[in-house]
């Protein structure tokens, strides 16, 4: 059996190559789970790590009964590793934090208060600690998506949300398709939130993110996610007899 299904909360983190934060990582996680405002594991998806973060994850998993992880060799991206998270939790609601502490796993319980009735709350990074430059690289980034998606979502890069599982799994994914989670939530009819979450800067490991990877392939996506909105399969049955 799933051992998430035990749990009303998975936190799924995505990991390529966080061994250096992994310790600060644990720490802060192990800390949430004992005080969360509902029954909380944590899963770890290593995506394809060459640092050694495989090991480490191991060794947190086995002194530690509320996590679990997942691994696969090769590197496929923040969006596979979500989605390979997505398929191997089993809880009613799903949590999504980066492995990069910048932010705080207790924001978690700001999210939860709204999940009720919504079915994916998310953040918004309030004072974002990052430089100017990256800042604007989202500005802009976040601009564009918001006009060719349609949806209202200020902050989607803010690596701090919570779905309900139900809703996550129906979610079509594709490459790319973190980046336009309320977008793709509210094709299925969910409702969405956003709320303030703290954000602090990175102080360890290295981003994965660069110019060309934070505007050129979002732009792409956009295209593609409005491909893909215009031919959204969608039907509710009403009646039935089998």
């Amino acid at each position: 059996m799933n051992k998430t299904k035990n749990y009303d909360l998975t936190i799924i983190i995505p990991m390529y190559n966080e061994y250096e934060n992994m310790e600060r990582l644990e720490k802060k996680l192990t800390g949430y789970i004992n005080k969360a405002r509902m029954k909380t594991c944590v899963l770890l998806v290593n995506d394809g790590s060459t640092d050694g973060s495989l090991g480490r994850i191991k060794d947190i998993c086995e002194r530690n009964t509320d996590f679990f992880y997942i691994s696969y060799d090769s590197n496929r991206g923040l969006s596979t590793a979500l989605n390979a998270g997505i398929d191997n939790t089993e809880s009613r609601y799903l949590g999504y934090m980066d492995a990069d502490m910048q932010t705080d796993a207790e924001d978690f319980d700001l999210l939860l208060q709204h999940i009720g009735s919504n079915q994916i709350v998310t953040g918004i990074r309030a004072r974002r600690k990052d430089t100017g430059f990256k800042r604007m690289q989202s500005k802009i980034a976040n601009s564009f998506r918001r006009r060719m998606t349609g949806d209202t979502a200020t902050d989607t890069g803010c690596p701090l949300k919570v779905m309900w599982t139900e809703y996550a799994r129906r979610i079509q994914f594709f490459d790319g398709m973190h980046r336009f989670l309320p977008a793709l939530f509210s094709l299925e009819g969910a409702n969405f939130k956003e709320v303030p979450v703290r954000h602090y800067p990175r102080t360890a490991g290295k981003s994965k993110y660069h110019l060309w990877n934070r505007l050129r392939k979002p732009f792409a996506d956009c295209i593609a996610f409005r491909w893909m909105k215009n031919r959204y399969i969608r039907y509710e049955i009403n009646e039935k007899e089998l």
